[in-house]
Protein backbone atom coordinates (compact mmCIF):
# COMPACT_ATOMS: atom_id res chain seq x y z
CA UNK A 1 0.00 0.00 0.00
CA UNK A 2 -0.33 1.92 1.27
CA UNK A 3 0.96 3.50 0.23
CA UNK A 4 4.55 3.33 -1.86
CA UNK A 5 6.15 7.83 -5.83
CA UNK A 6 6.74 12.31 -10.68
CA UNK A 7 8.89 11.86 -13.41
CA UNK A 8 12.38 12.62 -12.42
CA UNK A 9 15.11 13.86 -15.32
CA UNK A 10 16.76 10.80 -16.59
CA UNK A 11 19.94 10.63 -18.75
CA UNK A 12 19.71 9.35 -22.11
CA UNK A 13 21.59 6.25 -21.09
CA UNK A 14 19.03 5.83 -18.68
CA UNK A 15 16.69 5.38 -21.03
CA UNK A 16 18.48 3.00 -23.37
CA UNK A 17 18.79 0.77 -20.68
CA UNK A 18 15.43 0.63 -19.77
CA UNK A 19 14.59 0.34 -23.31
CA UNK A 20 16.85 -2.85 -23.64
CA UNK A 21 15.70 -4.86 -20.10
CA UNK A 22 11.86 -4.32 -21.30
CA UNK A 23 12.83 -5.01 -25.39
CA UNK A 24 10.49 -8.28 -24.55
CA UNK A 25 6.96 -6.55 -24.59
CA UNK A 26 7.43 -5.83 -28.47
CA UNK A 27 4.47 -7.35 -30.53
CA UNK A 28 6.29 -10.43 -32.00
CA UNK A 29 2.88 -11.69 -32.93
CA UNK A 30 3.60 -13.96 -36.69
CA UNK A 31 1.64 -15.96 -38.84
CA UNK A 32 0.09 -19.21 -38.17
CA UNK A 33 0.23 -21.77 -40.56
CA UNK A 34 -2.73 -20.65 -42.78
CA UNK A 35 -0.71 -17.44 -43.43
CA UNK A 36 -3.17 -15.41 -40.30
CA UNK A 37 -2.01 -13.74 -37.80
CA UNK A 38 -1.80 -15.88 -34.34
CA UNK A 39 -2.23 -15.20 -31.29
CA UNK A 40 -0.11 -17.09 -29.82
CA UNK A 41 2.31 -15.26 -30.96
CA UNK A 42 2.12 -12.46 -28.59
CA UNK A 43 3.20 -11.41 -25.84
CA UNK A 44 2.24 -8.94 -22.60
CA UNK A 45 4.25 -7.01 -20.42
CA UNK A 46 2.93 -6.67 -16.44
CA UNK A 47 4.86 -3.79 -14.87
CA UNK A 48 4.81 -3.60 -11.03
CA UNK A 49 6.58 -2.50 -7.56
CA UNK A 50 8.51 -5.14 -6.03
CA UNK A 51 8.66 -3.50 -2.65
CA UNK A 52 10.58 -5.75 -0.33
CA UNK A 53 11.64 -9.19 -0.36
CA UNK A 54 8.27 -11.28 0.02
CA UNK A 55 7.01 -10.06 -2.99
CA UNK A 56 3.26 -10.68 -2.78
CA UNK A 57 2.47 -8.54 -5.40
CA UNK A 58 4.64 -10.63 -8.00
CA UNK A 59 3.06 -14.14 -5.87
CA UNK A 60 -0.39 -12.76 -6.97
CA UNK A 61 0.64 -11.60 -10.56
CA UNK A 62 2.18 -14.98 -10.94
CA UNK A 63 -1.01 -16.96 -10.05
CA UNK A 64 -3.06 -14.87 -12.75
CA UNK A 65 -0.52 -15.03 -15.63
CA UNK A 66 -0.39 -18.90 -15.17
CA UNK A 67 -4.13 -19.06 -15.40
CA UNK A 68 -4.37 -16.24 -18.08
CA UNK A 69 -1.71 -18.01 -20.42
CA UNK A 70 -3.64 -21.49 -19.74
CA UNK A 71 -7.08 -19.95 -20.84
CA UNK A 72 -5.45 -18.04 -23.71
CA UNK A 73 -2.97 -20.79 -25.44
CA UNK A 74 0.33 -19.73 -26.70
CA UNK A 75 0.44 -16.03 -25.40
CA UNK A 76 2.87 -15.01 -23.18
CA UNK A 77 2.76 -12.94 -20.44
CA UNK A 78 6.14 -11.38 -18.79
CA UNK A 79 6.18 -10.11 -15.28
CA UNK A 80 8.58 -7.13 -15.13
CA UNK A 81 9.51 -6.56 -11.27
CA UNK A 82 10.63 -3.18 -10.64
CA UNK A 83 12.73 -2.53 -7.16
CA UNK A 84 9.66 -0.01 -5.18
CA UNK A 85 12.36 2.38 -4.56
CA UNK A 86 13.25 3.05 -8.05
CA UNK A 87 9.40 2.55 -9.21
CA UNK A 88 8.33 6.12 -9.43
CA UNK A 89 11.77 6.51 -11.66
CA UNK A 90 11.46 4.07 -13.91
CA UNK A 91 7.88 3.29 -15.05
CA UNK A 92 6.78 7.41 -16.59
CA UNK A 93 10.33 6.21 -18.88
CA UNK A 94 8.76 3.07 -19.39
CA UNK A 95 5.52 4.08 -20.14
CA UNK A 96 6.76 7.06 -23.05
CA UNK A 97 8.38 5.15 -24.95
CA UNK A 98 6.40 2.54 -27.56
CA UNK A 99 9.08 0.11 -27.41
CA UNK A 100 8.78 -0.07 -23.49
CA UNK A 101 5.45 0.74 -22.94
CA UNK A 102 3.95 -2.43 -20.78
CA UNK A 103 0.55 -3.47 -21.31
CA UNK A 104 -0.39 -3.80 -18.00
CA UNK A 105 1.38 -1.76 -15.59
CA UNK A 106 0.86 -0.82 -11.26
CA UNK A 107 -0.56 2.69 -10.97
CA UNK A 108 -1.02 4.59 -7.19
CA UNK A 109 -4.53 5.89 -7.68
CA UNK A 110 -2.40 9.70 -7.31
CA UNK A 111 -0.95 9.36 -10.26
CA UNK A 112 -4.03 8.51 -12.61
CA UNK A 113 -4.50 12.09 -13.40
CA UNK A 114 -1.27 12.86 -14.51
CA UNK A 115 -0.36 10.29 -16.50
CA UNK A 116 -3.62 9.65 -18.53
CA UNK A 117 -3.42 13.52 -18.94
CA UNK A 118 0.04 13.27 -19.89
CA UNK A 119 -1.24 10.50 -22.54
CA UNK A 120 0.32 7.31 -20.73
CA UNK A 121 -3.08 5.53 -19.71
CA UNK A 122 -5.67 3.25 -21.84
CA UNK A 123 -9.34 4.81 -21.12
CA UNK A 124 -10.75 1.22 -20.31
CA UNK A 125 -14.33 0.29 -22.06
CA UNK A 126 -15.41 -0.99 -18.18
CA UNK A 127 -19.24 0.24 -19.49
CA UNK A 128 -19.20 -3.06 -21.01
CA UNK A 129 -17.59 -5.06 -18.46
CA UNK A 130 -20.71 -6.58 -16.37
CA UNK A 131 -18.21 -7.17 -13.23
CA UNK A 132 -17.15 -3.27 -12.97
CA UNK A 133 -20.52 -3.16 -10.81
CA UNK A 134 -18.72 -4.85 -8.15
CA UNK A 135 -16.50 -2.47 -6.86
CA UNK A 136 -16.46 0.01 -4.59
CA UNK A 137 -18.39 3.51 -5.96
CA UNK A 138 -16.46 5.80 -3.91
CA UNK A 139 -12.57 4.05 -5.03
CA UNK A 140 -13.92 4.10 -8.44
CA UNK A 141 -13.64 8.40 -8.32
CA UNK A 142 -9.69 7.31 -7.69
CA UNK A 143 -9.19 5.96 -11.12
CA UNK A 144 -11.85 8.20 -12.98
CA UNK A 145 -9.88 10.99 -15.33
CA UNK A 146 -10.61 14.44 -15.89
CA UNK A 147 -12.47 13.33 -18.84
CA UNK A 148 -14.78 11.25 -16.97
CA UNK A 149 -12.97 7.72 -18.67
CA UNK A 150 -12.06 5.20 -16.43
CA UNK A 151 -8.04 4.66 -16.23
CA UNK A 152 -7.68 1.69 -14.15
CA UNK A 153 -9.16 -0.86 -12.39
CA UNK A 154 -8.66 -0.57 -8.40
CA UNK A 155 -6.60 -3.58 -6.33
CA UNK A 156 -6.38 -2.49 -3.58
CA UNK A 157 -7.21 0.44 -1.08
CA UNK A 158 -6.02 1.04 2.73
CA UNK A 159 -6.50 3.39 6.03
CA UNK A 160 -3.81 4.48 8.57
CA UNK A 161 -3.82 5.16 11.96
CA UNK A 162 -1.26 4.26 14.95
CA UNK A 163 -0.15 1.03 15.64
CA UNK A 164 1.20 0.96 19.72
CA UNK A 165 3.29 -1.54 21.32
CA UNK A 166 0.57 -3.16 24.16
CA UNK A 167 3.92 -4.55 26.04
CA UNK A 168 5.44 -1.65 26.27
CA UNK A 169 2.89 0.90 26.97
CA UNK A 170 2.26 -1.35 30.01
CA UNK A 171 5.65 -1.35 31.10
CA UNK A 172 5.71 2.35 30.36
CA UNK A 173 2.61 2.72 32.63
CA UNK A 174 -0.01 3.07 30.29
CA UNK A 175 -3.50 2.80 29.69
CA UNK A 176 -4.27 -0.28 27.22
CA UNK A 177 -6.09 -0.36 25.36
CA UNK A 178 -4.90 3.25 24.16
CA UNK A 179 -7.48 5.81 22.76
CA UNK A 180 -5.62 9.09 22.03
CA UNK A 181 -8.53 11.91 21.81
CA UNK A 182 -6.04 14.64 20.66
CA UNK A 183 -2.41 14.82 19.43
CA UNK A 184 -1.40 16.07 23.15
CA UNK A 185 -2.54 12.66 24.06
CA UNK A 186 0.19 11.26 21.45
CA UNK A 187 3.09 13.54 22.86
CA UNK A 188 2.04 12.51 26.50
CA UNK A 189 2.61 8.86 25.59
CA UNK A 190 5.94 9.53 23.79
CA UNK A 191 7.28 11.46 26.26
CA UNK A 192 6.24 8.63 29.29
CA UNK A 193 7.61 6.35 26.49
CA UNK A 194 11.29 8.28 26.23
CA UNK A 195 11.61 8.53 29.63
CA UNK A 196 11.24 4.91 30.85
CA UNK A 197 12.26 2.89 27.81
CA UNK A 198 15.49 4.84 26.31
CA UNK A 199 16.35 2.02 23.98
CA UNK A 200 12.48 2.76 22.52
CA UNK A 201 11.31 4.22 19.42
CA UNK A 202 8.73 6.15 20.75
CA UNK A 203 6.81 7.77 17.95
CA UNK A 204 7.74 6.54 14.30
CA UNK A 205 6.42 8.26 11.47
CA UNK A 206 7.70 8.40 7.77
CA UNK A 207 9.96 12.01 7.37
CA UNK A 208 12.29 12.21 4.23
CA UNK A 209 12.35 12.72 0.64
CA UNK A 210 13.20 8.71 0.24
CA UNK A 211 10.09 7.60 2.19
CA UNK A 212 8.25 8.91 -1.36
CA UNK A 213 4.06 9.23 -1.20
CA UNK A 214 4.42 7.41 2.07
CA UNK A 215 5.85 11.03 3.65
CA UNK A 216 2.95 12.96 1.99
CA UNK A 217 0.16 10.62 2.73
CA UNK A 218 0.90 9.09 5.86
CA UNK A 219 2.72 11.41 7.96
CA UNK A 220 1.79 14.84 7.23
CA UNK A 221 -1.76 14.76 5.70
CA UNK A 222 -2.72 11.96 8.37
CA UNK A 223 -1.60 15.88 10.47
CA UNK A 224 -3.10 18.05 8.51
CA UNK A 225 -6.44 16.26 7.97
CA UNK A 226 -6.88 16.51 11.15
CA UNK A 227 -6.67 20.06 11.89
CA UNK A 228 -9.29 22.77 10.64
CA UNK A 229 -7.05 23.37 6.93
CA UNK A 230 -6.59 20.78 4.00
CA UNK A 231 -4.37 20.63 1.23
CA UNK A 232 -6.21 21.38 -1.45
CA UNK A 233 -9.26 23.67 -1.64
CA UNK A 234 -11.57 25.38 -4.20
CA UNK A 235 -9.49 24.70 -6.81
CA UNK A 236 -6.06 26.01 -5.17
CA UNK A 237 -3.49 24.85 -3.10
CA UNK A 238 -3.36 26.12 0.06
CA UNK A 239 0.09 26.77 0.80
CA UNK A 240 0.06 28.30 4.11
CA UNK A 241 -2.39 27.79 6.98
CA UNK A 242 -2.35 27.18 10.75
CA UNK A 243 -3.42 23.38 10.09
CA UNK A 244 -0.15 22.95 7.94
CA UNK A 245 2.17 24.94 10.42
CA UNK A 246 0.63 23.19 13.65
CA UNK A 247 1.49 19.60 11.61
CA UNK A 248 4.94 20.90 10.92
CA UNK A 249 4.95 22.07 14.90
CA UNK A 250 4.06 18.34 15.74
CA UNK A 251 6.72 16.82 13.74
CA UNK A 252 9.34 19.03 14.85
CA UNK A 253 8.60 18.42 18.67
CA UNK A 254 9.00 14.75 17.69
CA UNK A 255 12.34 15.71 16.56
CA UNK A 256 13.53 17.69 18.69
CA UNK A 257 12.79 15.99 22.04
CA UNK A 258 14.44 13.22 20.40
CA UNK A 259 11.18 10.86 20.77
CA UNK A 260 11.64 10.00 16.79
CA UNK A 261 13.66 7.27 14.43
CA UNK A 262 17.02 7.92 13.86
CA UNK A 263 17.43 9.95 10.69
CA UNK A 264 20.05 7.04 9.27
CA UNK A 265 16.88 5.03 9.66
CA UNK A 266 14.06 6.90 8.40
CA UNK A 267 15.90 9.13 5.51
CA UNK A 268 16.64 5.80 3.44
CA UNK A 269 14.46 3.82 0.49
CA UNK A 270 14.37 0.89 2.84
CA UNK A 271 12.83 2.63 6.12
CA UNK A 272 9.57 0.85 5.68
CA UNK A 273 10.99 -2.46 5.56
CA UNK A 274 13.39 -1.69 8.58
CA UNK A 275 10.37 -0.81 10.48
CA UNK A 276 7.98 -3.95 9.54
CA UNK A 277 10.49 -6.87 9.66
CA UNK A 278 13.04 -5.11 12.42
CA UNK A 279 11.82 -2.89 14.47
CA UNK A 280 8.60 -3.12 14.97
CA UNK A 281 8.94 -7.34 15.76
CA UNK A 282 11.79 -6.85 18.03
CA UNK A 283 10.13 -4.78 20.59
CA UNK A 284 12.22 -1.00 18.96
CA UNK A 285 8.64 0.57 18.17
CA UNK A 286 6.03 2.22 20.57
CA UNK A 287 3.70 3.96 18.14
CA UNK A 288 4.14 4.04 14.76
CA UNK A 289 2.02 5.93 12.46
CA UNK A 290 1.21 3.84 9.30
CA UNK A 291 -1.11 1.70 7.15
CA UNK A 292 -3.40 -1.73 7.67
CA UNK A 293 -1.41 -3.37 5.05
CA UNK A 294 1.28 -3.81 7.36
CA UNK A 295 0.44 -6.81 8.75
CA UNK A 296 0.89 -8.70 5.39
CA UNK A 297 4.60 -8.55 6.18
CA UNK A 298 3.72 -10.84 9.23
CA UNK A 299 1.34 -13.31 8.21
CA UNK A 300 2.56 -16.61 7.66
CA UNK A 301 3.61 -16.17 3.93
CA UNK A 302 5.22 -12.12 4.87
CA UNK A 303 8.92 -11.41 4.90
CA UNK A 304 8.34 -11.56 8.99
CA UNK A 305 5.95 -14.14 9.87
CA UNK A 306 4.90 -13.17 13.05
CA UNK A 307 1.58 -15.02 14.62
CA UNK A 308 1.96 -12.86 17.42
CA UNK A 309 1.73 -9.55 15.91
CA UNK A 310 -1.56 -8.13 16.74
CA UNK A 311 -1.31 -9.81 20.32
CA UNK A 312 1.80 -7.34 20.83
CA UNK A 313 0.33 -4.02 18.45
CA UNK A 314 -2.37 -2.44 18.75
CA UNK A 315 -4.09 -0.19 16.32
CA UNK A 316 -5.54 2.95 17.13
CA UNK A 317 -7.61 5.67 15.31
CA UNK A 318 -5.76 8.83 14.42
CA UNK A 319 -7.22 11.75 16.77
CA UNK A 320 -7.99 15.12 14.90
CA UNK A 321 -5.33 18.07 16.51
CA UNK A 322 -7.70 18.91 18.88
CA UNK A 323 -10.47 16.14 18.98
CA UNK A 324 -12.39 18.47 16.90
CA UNK A 325 -14.92 17.41 13.78
CA UNK A 326 -15.74 13.40 14.16
CA UNK A 327 -13.01 13.26 16.72
CA UNK A 328 -10.71 11.12 14.33
CA UNK A 329 -9.36 10.93 10.81
CA UNK A 330 -7.86 8.69 8.19
CA UNK A 331 -6.31 8.61 4.42
CA UNK A 332 -7.35 6.23 2.10
CA UNK A 333 -5.68 5.44 -1.09
CA UNK A 334 -4.64 2.11 -2.94
CA UNK A 335 -3.26 1.06 -6.61
CA UNK A 336 -4.77 0.05 -9.43
CA UNK A 337 -3.60 -1.79 -12.92
CA UNK A 338 -3.95 0.57 -15.50
CA UNK A 339 -3.17 -0.33 -19.63
CA UNK A 340 -0.11 1.50 -21.34
CA UNK A 341 -1.57 3.58 -24.11
CA UNK A 342 1.47 3.16 -26.09
CA UNK A 343 1.79 -0.86 -26.04
CA UNK A 344 1.22 -2.88 -28.56
CA UNK A 345 -1.66 -5.59 -27.03
CA UNK A 346 -3.60 -2.93 -25.09
CA UNK A 347 -6.74 -5.40 -25.84
CA UNK A 348 -4.95 -8.57 -24.14
CA UNK A 349 -3.73 -6.03 -21.49
CA UNK A 350 -7.46 -5.18 -20.26
CA UNK A 351 -8.35 -8.95 -20.22
CA UNK A 352 -5.26 -9.98 -18.18
CA UNK A 353 -6.56 -6.99 -15.81
CA UNK A 354 -10.46 -8.43 -15.49
CA UNK A 355 -8.54 -11.92 -14.73
CA UNK A 356 -6.05 -10.16 -11.89
CA UNK A 357 -9.27 -7.80 -10.34
CA UNK A 358 -11.43 -10.64 -10.46
CA UNK A 359 -13.38 -11.62 -7.61
CA UNK A 360 -11.11 -15.30 -7.09
CA UNK A 361 -7.86 -13.29 -7.97
CA UNK A 362 -8.53 -10.37 -5.67
CA UNK A 363 -9.86 -12.02 -2.44
CA UNK A 364 -6.33 -14.10 -3.23
CA UNK A 365 -4.23 -10.78 -3.01
CA UNK A 366 -6.35 -8.99 -0.15
CA UNK A 367 -5.06 -12.27 1.83
CA UNK A 368 -1.93 -12.66 0.75
CA UNK A 369 -0.97 -8.98 1.34
CA UNK A 370 -2.83 -7.70 4.52
CA UNK A 371 -4.62 -5.27 2.17
CA UNK A 372 -8.26 -4.24 2.20
CA UNK A 373 -10.59 -4.59 -1.20
CA UNK A 374 -12.12 -2.29 -3.45
CA UNK A 375 -14.51 -4.95 -4.17
CA UNK A 376 -17.89 -5.13 -2.37
CA UNK A 377 -18.41 -9.09 -3.05
CA UNK A 378 -15.19 -9.98 -1.42
CA UNK A 379 -15.39 -7.90 1.44
CA UNK A 380 -18.53 -9.94 2.32
CA UNK A 381 -16.88 -12.92 2.24
CA UNK A 382 -16.44 -14.61 5.39
CA UNK A 383 -13.25 -16.30 4.54
CA UNK A 384 -11.49 -12.78 3.88
CA UNK A 385 -13.17 -11.00 6.86
CA UNK A 386 -12.25 -13.75 9.38
CA UNK A 387 -8.99 -14.04 8.44
CA UNK A 388 -6.66 -14.28 11.62
CA UNK A 389 -3.67 -11.37 12.15
CA UNK A 390 -5.62 -9.01 10.22
CA UNK A 391 -7.60 -5.31 10.63
CA UNK A 392 -10.08 -5.99 8.04
CA UNK A 393 -12.96 -5.92 10.96
CA UNK A 394 -11.40 -2.73 12.61
CA UNK A 395 -9.97 -1.09 9.39
CA UNK A 396 -14.04 -0.61 7.89
CA UNK A 397 -14.61 1.54 10.86
CA UNK A 398 -11.59 3.50 10.15
CA UNK A 399 -13.17 4.09 6.50
CA UNK A 400 -15.98 6.06 8.54
CA UNK A 401 -13.29 9.13 8.92
CA UNK A 402 -10.73 8.85 6.05
CA UNK A 403 -10.22 11.63 3.36
CA UNK A 404 -9.02 10.75 -0.08
CA UNK A 405 -6.05 12.96 -2.14
CA UNK A 406 -6.72 15.84 -4.53
CA UNK A 407 -7.51 14.36 -7.61
CA UNK A 408 -5.48 16.71 -9.64
CA UNK A 409 -2.57 16.22 -12.35
CA UNK A 410 -0.32 19.15 -10.20
CA UNK A 411 -0.38 16.74 -7.05
CA UNK A 412 2.84 14.41 -7.96
CA UNK A 413 4.75 18.00 -7.99
CA UNK A 414 3.24 19.26 -5.00
CA UNK A 415 3.85 15.89 -3.41
CA UNK A 416 7.30 16.36 -3.90
CA UNK A 417 7.44 19.56 -2.17
CA UNK A 418 5.29 18.17 0.85
CA UNK A 419 8.38 15.23 1.68
CA UNK A 420 10.88 18.24 0.87
CA UNK A 421 9.30 20.60 3.44
CA UNK A 422 8.84 17.35 5.94
CA UNK A 423 12.50 16.05 5.97
CA UNK A 424 13.54 19.89 6.28
CA UNK A 425 11.40 19.85 9.73
CA UNK A 426 12.21 16.36 10.55
CA UNK A 427 16.50 16.75 9.90
CA UNK A 428 16.29 20.37 11.43
CA UNK A 429 17.88 21.91 8.14
CA UNK A 430 14.31 24.61 8.89
CA UNK A 431 11.93 25.73 11.54
CA UNK A 432 8.00 24.70 10.68
CA UNK A 433 7.38 28.40 9.89
CA UNK A 434 10.31 28.91 7.81
CA UNK A 435 10.00 25.41 5.92
CA UNK A 436 6.10 26.12 4.99
CA UNK A 437 7.19 29.45 3.79
CA UNK A 438 10.01 27.73 1.71
CA UNK A 439 7.06 24.65 0.44
CA UNK A 440 5.25 27.72 -0.65
CA UNK A 441 7.74 29.17 -3.06
CA UNK A 442 8.30 26.13 -4.63
CA UNK A 443 4.64 25.12 -5.13
CA UNK A 444 4.03 28.60 -6.61
CA UNK A 445 7.03 27.64 -9.15
CA UNK A 446 5.44 24.62 -9.52
CA UNK A 447 2.25 25.07 -10.57
CA UNK A 448 1.62 28.72 -10.98
CA UNK A 449 0.55 31.75 -8.84
CA UNK A 450 -2.91 31.43 -9.76
CA UNK A 451 -3.06 27.89 -8.12
CA UNK A 452 -2.34 28.69 -4.45
CA UNK A 453 -3.89 30.43 -1.90
CA UNK A 454 -3.63 30.84 2.07
CA UNK A 455 -5.60 30.89 4.71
Amino acid sequence: MTIRKTVLAGTLAAVTLLAAACSSNTDTSGENGNGSSSVADKTITVAYGKWNETDNWGKWLTSVKEDFEASNPGVKVVLNPIEGSQYATKIPLLMMDESTAPEVLAEDSFMINADSEAGYLEPLAVDAWDDWSNFNEGIKAAVTGTDEKIYGVPFSTDVRGLYYNKQLFEQAGLPVPWEPKNWEDILTASRAIKAQLPDVIPFWMNSSKAGQEATTMQTLQMLLYGTDNTMFEDGKWVTESPGLLSSLEFINTIYSEGMGPKLSQVMTAQAGQILETDLMPNNKVAIALNGNWLTGNWSPTGGKPWPEALDVYGFAKMPTQNGQGQGFTSMSGGWTLSVGAKSAQKELGFEFIKLATSKEHNKEFAMLDGALTPRTDVASDTEYTGQPGTLYGVAAEFITYTHVRPTNSDYPAVSTAVQEMVEKVASASLKPDAAMKDYAKSVERKVGADKVTTK
